[in-house]
């Protein structure tokens, strides 16, 4: 279609780069491929991370691996930013020299 669309992401690995390294791989991948990409790319994100969870897991699991990672990742859909994130990796928007904040991090004394 004629519609812009930009991908950006950042994984942040924990006991290794295992997770990081699989999750840069592959999440824009899935995102990309997901039915929903185009009428809701929200929801796109949102499946996307967790396909990307379970399909590590599964690498995880039959290669012994013990890492995990933060991520964060936005999707610029023509003039609509679409933020996605799971642990406390955090995005910062900075309009006309101030901060906006569009999150609240994952923390373990969040409920």
């Amino acid at each position: 279609d004629d519609v812009d669309r930009a991908y950006f992401a950042v994984f942040d690995g924990h006991g290794g780069v295992d997770a990081a390294n699989y999750s840069a791989t592959h999440l824009h991948v899935n995102v990309g491929l997901h039915e929903e990409i185009v009428k809701n790319p929200a929801e796109a994100l949102k499946c996307s991370f967790q396909k990307t969870d379970e399909m590590f897991l599964c690498k995880a699991k039959r290669e012994k691996l013990r890492s995990g990672t933060t991520g964060v990742s936005a999707l610029i859909v023509g003039n609509e930013l679409h933020i996605a994130w799971l642990g406390d990796s955090q995005v910062m928007l900075v309009q006309q020299g101030k901060a906006v904040t569009l999150m609240e991090p994952h923390k373990p004394e969040r409920e």
